[in-house]
């Protein structure tokens, strides 16, 4: 017996020693305070979740809102002269009210009409008015009314809100700075109801702090009730239960009152409140009906609030309502340390199974099902007035489930060091699902690589700082990312402020070229929500430049067995990197492969031959300007016009291959400019599509030495003493004075054509 009993102690041993640490744990967290705003979350969830009560005929609301403030003709917020207040306590007794509570302020007299008040005040045995007891962070303490406080009718109206502003409990008694206790609003309101029906509290004795109300025990809140830890409990709290979110009680406006616009037994026997409901006032509170997920959140009104503790005790103390209780400190913990030995038993029991992956999905589903009953029995407690913790048990049921499995680390890391060699999911997926596809070396496939660059940012980064820059190519990167992934492209990796794309790696589809090319588009497109950052920032827009090549290369794992990249390689690859040189802003440049391998629905814009380094012999490349079904994607292009200077602009420019800026210098004059390029005249005409350094001049002096302007050459007919360049970088000021010059040549050329009309006529 003893064996048997030792041999399944120790096979059961990660459940005896796995429960109780993962629950000492949660425990521990819990009473830090770690998972009271989670408790929080739950608990206002289910609260939304229940079924609203309905409606409580016994309380009702005079509200003052903006309209009432308006026909009045008072124009100041909040401060209703004491006439009105008078007169509105006056029509509401014609009603025979139960009570009448008065959700104002009015320490102080308020002209005219004070002294009509003071005798109502002294003639209404039922009024109930309000004082703020404890001062907080949103309001000193308040007076009650002199008249209605030396009669004993007066309530506190402080209100509780938790860390997160939310008001979850309330008050029934609260202490004033003297000793001297004083019932809630809400409860001084219930209580006058409540004793016309010889109903009073009853303390049950050995219980303090509690009594006995009508058909309902009441108990006072204690600081790690529910998911509270260490709360203030001060005076005599309790969970409020709303009757549901606002406007939950019958409301009618101060005006249609005044007016007798109210059946006459209207209020007869009810407990009527005056408070204030217009949006403007301040007196608004959060409650765990703000919270949602669809919309924005919603308040409810102090006076609302109100109603809701007084009708949550009438509907206790008369018809047995529930109160929210609460399990007692060892009863939650027991109830946390149960469901963290069911994970442990879910998960430890299936650790000898074969077969992993079935293994796997049957603690997956025992940890779903357990979870749904752990959610599912607090909600059901809820339901019944019962607040059990929901967000302990669950970490401890997940912790069980963790920790236990952790003997699988080592495959875990295996399968962590694998993921570390690869960029993309896709890739990752390839290599799990196939045996070799962790093996060095690579196959010949067809595949369309595409390149884009940032035009001119490298100047653009010598301006601003590192961190900065690393900020912009994040945005711009991320950006650019959703993109690619959205038209199933491959990123293999970021170069500066470029990116390689594949299209056919590791999948191999049948319209790669298609979807490289409408890639390319959208990207070209997203390059506004990227310009706008920009201009928040203060920074020039950005332009970029894409080439798209589709040829064979080799495609594969690249590297040693210690460091693996996945990618492709081939002179394929560097013409499309030669194809994206040639690229302006906002260009889009193709191959006649990636064309023949498009098929037909490509537009194109322009048709350009081109010599790049490494071939024999030019080749033709295409400017993309969009692509139809089923993706319908298309750049707009306006139409360049070049205007003559009025003076021209004396410059010297050199040209750059590649990163490297040459040491011959040539003169020359800017003769033209347009929005985004210009024309220069210059005994040295340089070859298009040639990248040039440009230095404006004045009185042959450079304007600054920093001031350097990048363009590149365009193939676009000219004389023969001159070219056509598009700018792919200029510094603020310079682009700031050629701006200038080309809306003074828009304006000059628009006065001319309007002289010119005028003639005609």
């Amino acid at each position: 017996m003893y064996k048997s009993c030792k041999r399944w102690l120790w096979q059961w041993r990660g459940v005896w020693i796995v429960s109780p640490t993962v629950t000492a744990l949660i425990i521990l967290l819990r009473w830090i305070g770690m998972l009271q705003t989670w408790e929080w979350a739950c608990y206002d969830q289910y609260m939304r979740w229940r079924p609203s009560a309905p409606l409580d005929q016994r309380i009702a609301i005079v509200g003052i809102d903006e309209a009432d403030l308006k026909k009045i003709g008072q124009l100041s917020r909040s401060i209703l002269p004491d006439q009105i207040y008078a007169q509105a306590i006056a029509k509401l007794k014609t009603h025979n009210p139960k009570a009448i509570g008065l959700d104002v302020y009015r320490d102080l007299p308020v002209q005219p009409g004070h002294q009509e008040l003071v005798r109502i005040f002294e003639t209404t045995p039922n009024l109930v008015g309000i004082e703020k007891v404890v001062g907080d962070k949103r309001q000193d303490a308040v007076a009650a009314p002199p008249v209605l406080k030396a009669k004993g009718q007066v309530g506190a109206n402080d209100v509780i809100f938790d860390a997160d502003t939310k008001v979850r409990r309330a008050l029934l008694q609260v202490e004033n700075a003297n000793g001297n206790v004083i019932p809630s609003f809400g409860f001084y309101l219930a209580l006058l109801y409540l004793d016309a029906q010889g109903i009073s509290p009853q303390p049950i004795p050995g219980e303090p702090n509690t009594w006995q109300l009508g058909k309902s025990t009441f108990s006072r809140f204690k600081k790690n009730d529910g998911g509270y830890v260490r709360t203030d409990d001060g005076g005599y709290q309790i969970l409020l239960n709303y009757r549901g979110s606002k406007e939950h009680f019958e409301t009618i406006s101060l005006h249609d009152l005044l007016e007798d616009r109210i059946p006459p037994d209207w209020g007869r026997d009810r407990i009527i409140l005056i408070g204030f409901v217009g949006e403007s006032f301040q007196d608004w509170i959060f409650t765990p009906y703000s919270s949602s997920w669809f919309a924005l959140p919603e308040r409810m009104s102090g006076v609302e609030l109100h109603a809701n503790l007084t009708s949550q005790i009438l509907s206790a103390a008369l018809q047995g309502r529930p109160l929210i209780q609460t399990f007692s400190q060892l009863k939650e913990n027991l109830w946390i340390f149960f469901w963290s030995t069911v994970g442990a038993i879910l998960t430890w029991q299936g650790r000898y199974q074969v077969n992993r992956r079935r293994a796997s999905v049957q603690r997956f589903s025992g940890l779903i099902l357990a979870g749904g009953i752990v959610a599912g029995s607090s909600y059901g407690a809820f339901l019944i007035g019962w607040w059990i913790p929901v967000v302990p048990p669950l970490l401890a049921l997940s912790g069980s489930v963790m920790a236990i499995t952790s003997y699988l680390a080592h495959q875990v890391a295996k399968i962590r060091e694998t993921f570390g060699r690869y960029l993309t999911t896709e890739v990752v997926a390839n290599v799990l699902e196939n045996p070799s596809g962790a093996k060095l070396g690579g196959e010949r496939r067809t595949v369309t690589i595409l390149t884009s660059d940032l035009r001119g940012f490298t100047a653009l980064t010598e301006r601003l700082t590192p961190e900065e820059v690393v900020n912009i190519l994040n945005f711009y990167f991320g950006t650019m990312t959703d993109v690619i992934t959205q038209y199933q492209g491959t990123i293999d990796e970021f170069l500066g402020d470029g990116i390689l794309v594949l299209f056919g790696a590791p999948t191999l589809r049948e319209d790669d070229a298609r979807r490289a090319i409408a890639c390319a588009v959208a990207m070209q497109l997203a390059m506004t929500s990227v310009n706008e950052r920009m201009k928040l920032l203060g920074l020039p827009p950005l332009t970029m430049g894409i080439g798209i090549n589709t040829g064979e290369v080799i495609v594969g794992n690249i590297g040693s067995s210690k460091r693996t990249k996945y990618g492709v390689v081939g002179s394929q690859v560097n013409l499309a990197y030669r194809i994206e040189s040639y690229t302006t802003d906002s260009q889009i440049l193709i191959s006649q492969s990636t064309l023949n391998a498009a098929g037909s629905g490509v537009r194109i814009d322009g048709k350009m031959r081109v010599q790049p380094k490494g071939l024999p012999k030019p080749i033709p490349i295409y400017e993309v300007g969009g692509i139809g079904k089923p993706y319908s994607l298309f750049l707009t292009k306006p139409e360049e016009q070049f205007m003559p200077l009025v003076e021209p602009i004396p410059l010297h420019y050199t040209f750059l291959d590649g990163k490297h800026v040459s040491d011959l210098f040539f003169r020359g004059t800017l003769v033209k400019l347009s929005a985004k390029g210009g024309e220069i005249c210059s005994e040295q005409v340089m070859a298009p599509l040639t990248n040039i350094k440009i230095n404006l001049l004045v009185d042959d002096r450079l304007i600054s030495v920093n001031e350097d302007i990048y363009a590149k050459v365009l193939d676009k007919p000219s004389d023969d003493n001159s070219f056509y360049i598009h700018f792919t970088f200029l510094p603020p000021n310079v682009e700031t004075m050629l701006s200038n010059h080309y809306k003074l040549l828009r304006q000059l050329q628009g006065e001319s054509q309007e002289q010119g009309t005028g003639n005609i006529k």
